[in-house]
């Protein structure tokens, strides 16, 4: 009982998330994603720093140059994902922002179930985007890159789980990410366009995509195994695809749906069936 209402807690995380991000994109047109990154990531900095309390001064070579990296990845794989959306929409952007955490799951593997994942994921791909004249292979290949981004964030992240105690490793990343992004707002305030309801799509993109999540999965990791956690993490691309339909009026093609569905499939396959230890689908609500 406690697992599920542990994985019920997740997927409403799930949810939100999504709902930020459809939120968010409302955004676009006045701010542009970068912008709605920006604030994304000073509200996830906000929240994360006072929380963390890193000691910098503190901090050694081997502990700073991944926690730079990290920070790298969170600016990249946030801009990209947001600019795949406002290209192909989000339910098609986020099931292949999960293809990264599918990679490493996979990654290393040599059985045959493995590649059996990988095929029906690879199948899921080509039914989703059906390549052809009229395909936006820019926002695919943006929505790739997030998906590059979520695999870097997960192996980063183990490493510096293993230096820096806490959350102080995320904290900085994301208040460097943020750092990056100042001029991108300094240039929408001279514009005047960080404003009115843009900011506030803006904000509530934070609070849904990264307060919310953050609270609510740091509780249910406390209640349920990480293979669950990757497993909730997978109906993400669904989530997505609801979110997009309610909020942001997206209508998907069948062939998108069946798409959508073989690669979450895929996924969940993976994660409970792969021998890699770990939770290889924990997404960074930053």
């Amino acid at each position: 009982m406690k697992s599920l209402g542990g994985f019920a807690t997740m997927t409403a995380s799930a949810a939100s998330n999504q709902i930020g991000a459809a939120v968010g994109a409302h955004a676009f047109a006045t701010i542009g994603p970068a912008g709605v990154v920006a604030v994304r990531q000073f509200v996830a900095a906000a929240v994360l720093l006072p929380m963390a309390r890193p000691n910098l001064r503190r901090f050694t070579w081997a502990q700073w140059w991944p926690t730079i990296a990290l920070g790298l990845v969170f600016a990249t794989m946030n801009l990209s994902l947001y600019m795949a959306i406002d290209r192909i929409g989000l339910g098609l952007a986020v099931t292949l922002e999960v293809l990264g955490p599918l990679g490493v799951a996979l990654a290393g593997s040599r059985t045959r179930q493995d590649f059996l994942f990988v095929l029906i994921a690879a199948v899921g791909v080509y039914v989703l985007v059906l390549p052809g004249p009229s395909s936006d292979y820019l926002g695919v290949g943006l929505g790739l890159l997030a998906a590059g981004c979520w695999a870097a964030y997960i192996l980063l992240n183990r490493l510096v789980g293993a230096r820096l105690p806490g959350l102080q490793a995320p904290a900085v990343a994301t208040a460097m990410s943020a750092t990056l992004y100042v001029p991108v707002a300094v240039l929408l305030v001279l514009h005047g366009k960080l404003t009115g309801m843009s900011i506030l799509y803006a904000v509530g993109a934070g609070v849904f995509c990264s307060v919310v999540p953050y609270a609510v999965d740091v509780i249910a990791l406390r209640k349920v195994p990480a293979r669950l956690f990757g497993l909730a993490m997978s109906v993400h691309p669904v989530l997505a695809a609801l979110a997009g339909l309610v909020v942001l009026g997206e209508k998907l093609d069948l062939h998108h749906w069946a798409g959508i569905l073989l690669v979450v499939t895929a996924n969940a396959l993976a994660v409970t069936c792969s021998k890699w230890s770990g939770s290889p689908t924990v997404k960074p609500e930053m």
